[in-house]
């Protein structure tokens, strides 16, 4: 009974359902794309300004260029979506005369979700595909556990962090880098160039990526010397005992391993510290007294014990393994990837998990259509996009309480409320009788 009521049509019109508070198609359309344009520049002038400073750099006159085109660009994109799907569920109500199932939320998410694509940057089309498949994919679970379908597992995003991230740093361990890949970046920055496997072709062409000393604020490079200064004696003491000669890194593997660990606490206890410095400054100024316990509370070192004790480990259990194998093999990294991965419980993400995890599917699959055992498929990336963000816009109509809560307010906030103002009581018979998130 429960699938037949699925396939059953709905006969209100969309001023009914879709926008109560007008009569006006067009208005409501309208209304919500103007009320986006808003919303969505907020948004992307803080994005694209914060990675502008994140260079650590004066921006040149290009750069600044290509900043202000790129947030024009990006609201476009957003706010054709917003206006889009609104004017798209009308218009489906108008050629079939009725509402359904499908076409109350899922075709016209697709429809406007694929003419909204096309307006964004090529290059960003496949971090928005993973970002909205991530979510996609933890919402479609909440809604099969609520229907007893699946049990979470305790830890689960754990274990897929686990198996995700050890996957990639095989794959960073056994190919050649091609273009500027973000998590490779990142995979890089955290466990070291010496692992990656052209990491000779990199060092021996610093132009192509600039050295390190020439990306960071004068101030930070001015602390990093002073710092290194004071601890020469003790680093040079570790950097004179043994190395293996199946390892790639300089200087002994003690230095290695405690290098990298420190080098990466650091940074994540800076990183949480600013963070919590930033989202709760209004809490600090009307009680300062919380400030010692957010900065130095138990709290305060979950991001820091992850980077710096994954970091550790990986390089530890790295250098164990060549020793007791005689030689270097990208395999090594699956089992010093699973160890190290176990790190994550100190600072969990589902969001960080599920992203590793479509992020493995993605490098898993263009090695293998690269070597010719699956088909290239050029649409696949604005399709899943596509798909994603229907069963995203699906749920926020017939299921909100599956949604991760702060996709409910991005929605909610790019239209300017109406989404929670959609008429769900015409859509009882498909299951909406529960709404809050």
């Amino acid at each position: 009974m429960g699938v037949f009521s699925k396939l059953q049509t709905v006969p209100y019109s969309c001023r009914d359902y879709a926008h109560p508070w007008t009569n006006s198609c067009t208005d409501a359309a309208a209304g919500i794309g103007s009320h986006s344009v808003q919303e969505c520049l907020r948004i992307y002038v803080t994005v694209y300004t914060l990675a502008l400073l994140m260079r650590g750099r004066v921006p040149t006159k290009k750069q600044l260029r290509q900043t202000i085109l790129g947030i024009i660009q990006s609201t476009a994109f957003l706010s054709c979506h917003a206006y889009s799907f609104m004017l798209t569920v009308c218009s489906l109500r108008r050629i079939t005369g009725n509402f359904n199932y499908l076409t109350v939320s899922f075709v016209p998410a697709f429809i406007s979700s694929f003419f909204s694509i096309m307006i964004e940057r090529p290059s960003r089309r496949s971090l928005l595909c993973l970002y909205v498949t991530n979510v996609a994919s933890e919402t479609i679970f909440r809604m099969a556990a609520r229907r007893g379908l699946v049990k979470p597992i305790p830890h689960g995003e754990v274990y897929i962090f686990m198996a995700a991230l050890s996957s990639l740093l095989y794959f960073y361990r056994s190919q050649t880098r091609s273009g500027n890949d973000s998590v490779y970046s990142l995979i890089s920055f955290i466990v070291g160039p010496y692992e990656q496997k052209d990491y000779r072709e990199v060092l021996a062409n610093p132009s192509q990526t600039g050295s390190a000393s020439s990306r960071r604020p004068w101030l930070l490079l001015s602390l990093t010397q002073t710092v290194n200064e004071s601890l020469r004696p003790f680093v040079e003491f570790l950097k004179a005992q043994g190395r293996h000669p199946a390892c790639p890194h300089p200087h002994s593997c003690l230095h290695y391993t405690l290098h990298g660990a420190a080098k990466q606490f650091a940074v994540g206890y800076g990183l949480q510290a600013c963070l919590n410095l930033l989202l709760r400054f209004k809490k600090i100024a009307r009680n300062p007294s919380i400030l010692g316990r957010m900065l130095f509370g138990k709290d305060a070192y979950g991001l820091a014990a992850f980077l710096g004790g994954f970091s550790g480990i990986f390089r530890l259990v790295l250098c164990l393994l060549r020793r007791s194998t005689g030689n270097d093999s990208p395999k090594l990294a699956v089992p010093a990837g699973l160890l190290a991965g176990t790190t994550f419980a100190f600072y969990p993400s589902p969001t960080v998990a599920l992203y590793m995890m479509w992020k493995t599917l993605q490098v898993a699959y263009n090695a293998a259509s690269a070597k010719g055992y699956l088909p290239e498929l050029p649409w696949a990336t604005i399709l899943l996009y596509c798909f994603s963000t229907a069963v995203l816009f699906h749920a926020a109509v017939l299921e909100p309480r599956s949604l991760r809560p702060s996709y409910w307010r991005f929605l909610l906030g790019i239209s300017g409320g109406r989404f929670f103002d959609i008429n769900r009581e015409c859509l009882t018979k498909y299951g909406t009788s529960n709404t809050s998130v």
